[in-house]
């Protein structure tokens, strides 16, 4: 099946068509800077690399765009896989877009609105512009809805999580599941516990058991868990009452301070990017290195954190950005769970490849992997599930 996938973002929004049959991918890109100065359509179509220099002042446009790129792709359109950041208390999987669901995406919106608002627009569009199509909303929570409650609910007053639906949501769902998708079929099923690290610019870790989430380190938001490129991942809520009363920050001022002026890009005072980071660090500047301290070290907390969750663990998975790519950081993460029996090969562990990968050793206590994501495929896959 020919599969549109979708993937809009505040300023963005990034496409793949795909066939999900062969997996070849036909054609993908991203609109970037939309409603800015400066917008383009940087694409590959039929393996060509090209850029379209044009204005694009709102998500509209850039989806007009998109369709008249695909034109020059000898394939014509199945279906149509929207990926939504936050589907709240309505989405516990993916569902295909009716009026009901787009207006449940727009209802729990606020969970995410730089996100849900700009996806769930785009959706109109497409339904608007090729009506004969099926569209599918793929939530990133929907993975981790179904955890136990013991993991999912905060210790708040009942009244206050029942009406207003404050719980763990987590994120990078659809991530996660691909990986356990992937990692169980690589290891004969052999896989019970597994922790999937998707480390990036965001970065989240998820404990998951026989294909089951048991619990992920994204809490209401994304903010939660983690130290990220720009986030701070979990600090004592208290903070935002002690900056708000003694600093003069406003509720507004935090908000941003904490999603977009925090993580490594705070900390090493040089980027947000862990390749810039470790490029300071080798160059002896300190903030540098403290920001690459503190990330492998929150890493290997959480990740015995997921392992108590399943009351042990079997795998860890690598991905993202970082995972996928940092053997550095990926050696300094493993070696601060050397006391579980956690051990690489760092040979095997400096391998490039696009392909799933075991980097432990033969006398690991836990089978590590590093496995490249692929949200787009998996989205795909449940638009061709959904609509056949």
């Amino acid at each position: 099946m020919n599969v549109l996938v979708i993937n809009a973002g505040s300023s963005s929004l990034k496409f793949q068509l795909l066939d999900t049959n062969t997996r070849e991918v036909f054609a993908k890109g991203n609109c970037e800077r939309i409603g800015i100065e400066g917008s383009f359509v940087g694409y590959t179509v039929n393996g060509e690399k090209k850029q379209l220099d044009v204005d694009m002042p709102d998500h509209k446009t850039a989806v007009q765009h998109v369709f008249e790129i695909l034109k020059a792709v000898d394939k014509p359109i199945e279906g149509i896989g929207h990926r939504l950041v936050q589907g709240g208390w309505y989405f516990p999987e993916s569902k295909v877009v009716t009026d009901e669901t787009l207006g449940w995406a727009r209802e729990v919106a606020p969970l995410a609105p730089l996100h849900n608002y700009a996806e769930a627009d785009v959706i109109e569009i497409c339904r608007d512009m090729f009506p004969e199509l099926g569209n599918v909303i793929v939530p990133d929570t929907a993975f981790h809805y179904n955890m136990p409650e013991r993991a999912w609910r905060y210790a708040l007053p009942r009244d206050v999580v029942d009406k207003y639906h404050v719980r763990k949501y987590g994120a990078h769902g659809t991530s996660h599941r691909y990986i356990w998708r992937t990692v169980d079929e690589f290891t004969n099923h052999e896989t019970h516990k597994l922790v999937s690290c998707h480390l990036g610019s965001g970065a989240s870790l998820c404990a998951i058991e026989d294909g089951h989430c048991m619990d992920t380190t994204m809490g209401l938001t994304p903010l939660d868990g983690l130290i990220m490129g720009t986030r701070c991942g979990t600090v004592d809520p208290a903070t935002v009452f002690y900056l708000n009363r003694v600093g003069g920050y406003s509720i507004d001022d935090i908000d941003t301070m904490m999603n977009k002026k925090s993580g490594l890009l705070a900390v090493s005072g040089v980027s947000s990017d862990s390749r810039d980071v470790r490029d300071g660090a080798a160059n002896g500047d300190a903030n540098c290195q403290m920001a690459l301290d503190m990330f492998n070290y929150r890493a290997s907390q959480l990740i015995a954190e997921m392992a108590a969750s399943m009351e042990g663990m079997d795998t860890m998975a690598f991905t993202a950005g970082i995972g996928e790519n940092s053997a550095e950081i990926r050696a300094a993460i493993v070696d601060r769970l050397g006391w579980l029996g956690v051990k690489i090969d760092p040979e095997l562990n400096d391998v490039r490849s696009d392909d799933p990968r075991v980097i432990s050793t033969p006398d690991s206590s836990v089978k590590v992997l590093v496995v490249p994501t692929n949200e787009e495929l998996m989205i795909a896959l449940d638009v061709e599930a959904l609509l056949g």
